[in-house]
Order: structure tokens, then C-alpha cells, then sequence
């Protein structure tokens, strides 16, 4: 039997960069966790279903978050005299070697995927540890959870103190190997693996061509690190000379291909941006966490002119926040500081039709286009007593457009703002203000 139901409200979506489709008070139906439709009045046809009406709230595809380490949220906001290297050598290298307790890992990735559905967030690319048995339990609480994510064990054979280091490339492989099958016998809907080598001063020569190996054999997509810090580069540019930059390194290994997703991407040469642009290679832009870490300002407008994908990314835990609204603002604020106003259009299709591309899922995710997966949240953009004091204000320059109210979430927002939550049709979180009454049409 079909499972249909429809939602009432301000429906919002992009088709391209720059620009928004915006259907006021419109009817979108779902149907078996697919959209069916979107109708100014409802169909004779859908004549008893369930109907929601969210009020003047806004309908938005679900956000994606497309570089966040879910073994690093107990640690947020720590470390603030530290840059990148010493960092992860202080707080995320330490932490992480927890999880080779399985109790540990379950206690705290319960507390992971419970924080990542209380948001705007609906599909994530995740950050495990080393260690296969965590990070299937990491990948069965997201399925559990109705989170649609790719997840990935991570590589680490150099570099590493001894009790987060691989043996050697062979063992890191073969574990990777493991994994792989591992989650291919488990049948998971929403769940997928990523092939996810922390980054080059941690993974030798030979396991980098040992990965794109398993990556020719698998055609699984790649997550990694890329030209975050200063001393992360001179580091990389030392472990492997003869290479023109960091970027090199991952392309002489085969690593860098259109299914390639980057982290941060902050100090970026010219040719790292032109080959990532004839690639199809994608960034991450983590602002939270290059202003945490004081990395340094990535530079979208250099980024769009390369025709390279961005995308945006919380990167928990260096990242401060789960939220993809703060980080949309601090986006804002950085690309501000580069002389570039980032508009709260480009910000949210960066986060669902530009992040579905970027995973090749457009054709299943990130609008409302009839067949699509509804994947969606319901907005309240004015939650806060600040925000609804600059509703007033607007309206009394009847400048109160939906334009004003994205760009509000966007500078503004927090998971405060989200009402509902819905992964393929099914809602995974809501609020007390989502319990309208039940109608039928």
C-alpha cells in the first residue's frame, strides 16, 4: 500500500547556482519517500491523504554536510591555541584511539547521530577512525537513524603515534578490504562507504596506490584532506619531492577523480585549482573550523572562477558547530573578508542541489523535482526573539521577501530554526512546534 502524504507551505529550491524557485502556499506530496508533486491546490486524486499545514514556514531540500568527523564531537571548542598539526596530535589523535573499544564507540557515536537528526542536516560524508568494527557501528546507528551517509574507515600507516598507526600499507588495505565487505553483507538502505585516507602525511606512497586500486575495483569515492594549514603543506611537500604541490600527490596516486571530495582547500595554487576544476575534484569549505584553527580564509570567488564544486562542510570536531546555518554564516563572514558577499542563494545550493551534484546524486536528491527522494526540512526564520524582531523591521520597509528571510537564516540561523526533519518521506526529528493538527483533504 502507498504511503502518500502532503505538506502545505512556502516550498524553496534551487535548479542552479544563483537563482531559487519559490512556490508560496503550495501543496508538496509525497509518495512511498518520493516526491510525487507540487500543486497550488490539492488533486482530486489525493482526496484523503494527510495534509500538514506549516503556516508561512519555508520548505527547503535537506542540508548536506560534506566533511564531518564523528569521532571528534567530544571534543569541540578545545585546543584553541593550537594550529592544525598540534591539534590533531593533542586532542584528535588521543580521543581517537578510543574506539578501539567497541563499548566506548557505541556510547559515543549514540551521542554522534543523535545530535547530527536534531538539524537541517539530512545526508552527511563522515570521518570514522581506523578501526572496522567502530565504524560499522557508527554506519548501523546512522542506518538506524535514517540518515542517508557515507561513511569511511580511515587509512593512517605513517606519521601516526603507535597506537593510532596501521602496520604497514599492506594491513591498512587488507583492513579496508575487510571493511568493505563487511558493509556489502549488512544490506544497508541509507548508509554507503567512502574510500578515506586522512590525508598525505599519514598515508605513504604505497598505500595511497594500494586505495586507488581499491578504488578501480570498487568505484567507490574518495574523501581526504587537502591544503588546510601551511605546515601541513611544507610537511607534505617534504614527505614527497618532486611533487609541484599537495594536490599532485593524491593525482600521481589516481586518487583525484570527479567522485574526490576535499576538505578545505584554504591555500590552493593556481594549477591545484585548474586541475580540481578539469577534474570534476570537490571542495569542502569548512569555515568554523579554518577560523578555529586559524588555517586562513578559503577563497570561493577564486574557486568559482576555476569552475571547480563547493560545497560546505561543518568539519566537526575542529569545526564548532553541527549546524549547517552557522555554518553558512561564518561562510558568509569569510568569503566577506575576501572581498566576495556569498549570498544566501549560492550558500543553500551549496548545500543541496550543488552538494548533490558534487555526489553525482542530483538526479535522486537536493530539489523538488518530481521522483526525487524527500529529503526535505520545515524552517521557522523567525524562532529567535532576534529574528522575529527583524521580521517586524522588514515588514515595516515591505522588504519582508523570502530573499531577506534565507539571508536571515543564513547570517542568523541555528537547528532552533528547524521544525522538521524528513529523510525519504519519513521524519526523523521534530520539534514541539511541528505537531499541527492532522487534516484530510
Amino acid at each position: 500500500m502507498k504511503q502518500t502524504f502532503a505538506l502545505r507551505g512556502n516550498l524553496v529550491y534551487t535548479k542552479k547556482i544563483g537563482t531559487m524557485e519559490i512556490l508560496e502556499q503550495q501543496y508538496l506530496v509525497c509518495e512511498d519517500g518520493r516526491v510525487q508533486g507540487i500543486y497550488p491546490e490539492l488533486p482530486q486524486q489525493f482526496c484523503g491523504i494527510p495534509v500538514e499545514d506549516m503556516g508561512d514556514r519555508i520548505i527547503i531540500p535537506g542540508l548536506t554536510d560534506l566533511h564531518v568527523h564523528a569521532p571528534q564531537y567530544s571534543f569541540r571548542g578545545l585546543g584553541m591555541d593550537l594550529e592544525l598539526l598540534d591539534w590533531l596530535n593533542t586532542n584528535t589523535f588521543p580521543e581517537e584511539s578510543k574506539y578501539r573499544d567497541p563499548e566506548y564507540a557505541k556510547k559515543a557515536y549514540d551521542i554522534f547521530v543523535k545530535n547530527l537528526t536534531h538539524g537541517a542536516t539530512t545526508r552527511a560524508c563522515v570521518f570514522a577512525t581506523i578501526h572496522n568494527e567502530a565504524t560499522l557501528l557508527l554506519m548501523d546507528r546512522l542506518e538506524e537513524a535514517g540518515i542517508a551517509a557515507m561513511v569511511g574507515k580511515v587509512n593512517m600507516d605513517r606519521n601516526s603515534p603507535d597506537y593510532l598507526r596501521e602496520a604497514s600499507a599492506e594491513e591498512s588495505a587488507k583492513a579496508t578490504r575487510e571493511w568493505i565487505r563487511a558493509v556489502a553483507e549488512r544490506h544497508y538502505d541509507h548508509v554507503q562507504p567512502i574510500l578515506t585516507p586522512r590525508f598525505t602525511p599519514s598515508c605513504s606512497d604505497e598505500l595511497m596506490e594500494l586505495l586507488h586500486d581499491i578504488q578501480k575495483e570498487t568505484g567507490l569515492p574518495v574523501q581526504s584532506h587537502l591544503s588546510e594549514n601551511l605546515g601541513e603543506i611544507e610537511s607534505v611537500l617534504s614527505l614527497c619531492p618532486g611533487h609541484a604541490d599537495y594536490l599532485e600527490v593524491y593525482e600521481r596516486a589516481g586518487l583525484l577523480t570527479d567522485r574526490s571530495i576535499f576538505g578545505h582547500c584554504v591555500h590552493l595554487t593556481d594549477r591545484e585549482y585548474k586541475r580540481l576544476g578539469e577534474t570534476g575534484g570537490i571542495i569542502a569549505h569548512c569555515p568554523t573550523s579554518n577560523l578555529f584553527l586559524g588555517s586562513g580564509l578559503f577563497d570561493m570567488r577564486e574557486a568559482n572562477r576555476y569552475g571547480v564544486r563547493t560545497t560546505l562542510a561543518t568539519d566537526v570536531g575542529a569545526g564548532t558547530s553541527f549546524s549547517m546555518w552557522r555554518t553558512m554564516g561564518e561562510a558568509y563572514k569569510v568569503q566577506q573578508l575576501n572581498g566576495y558577499p556569498m549570498t544566501a542563494l549560492e550558500a543553500i545550493y551549496k548545500c543541496t542541489l550543488g552538494s548533490a551534484r558534487a555526489l553525482s546524486l542530483d538526479d535522486r536528491i537536493g530539489s523538488f523535482l518530481p521522483g526525487r527522494e524527500a529529503d526535505f526540512i520545515v524552517v521557522d526564520y523567525a524562532a529567535t526573539s532576534v529574528q522575529k524582531l527583524r521580521m517586524e523591521y522588514l515588514r515595516s520597509r515591505d522588504k519582508w521577501t523570502i530573499e531577506n528571510k534565507l539571508f536571515g537564516l543564513q547570517t542568523l540561523g541555528d537547528d532552533r530554526n528547524t521544525v522538521c526533519t524528513y529523510i525519504m518521506g519519513k521524519q526523523v526529528y521534530g520539534s514541539d512546534s511541528c505537531d499541527h493538527q492532522e487534516a484530510s483533504m
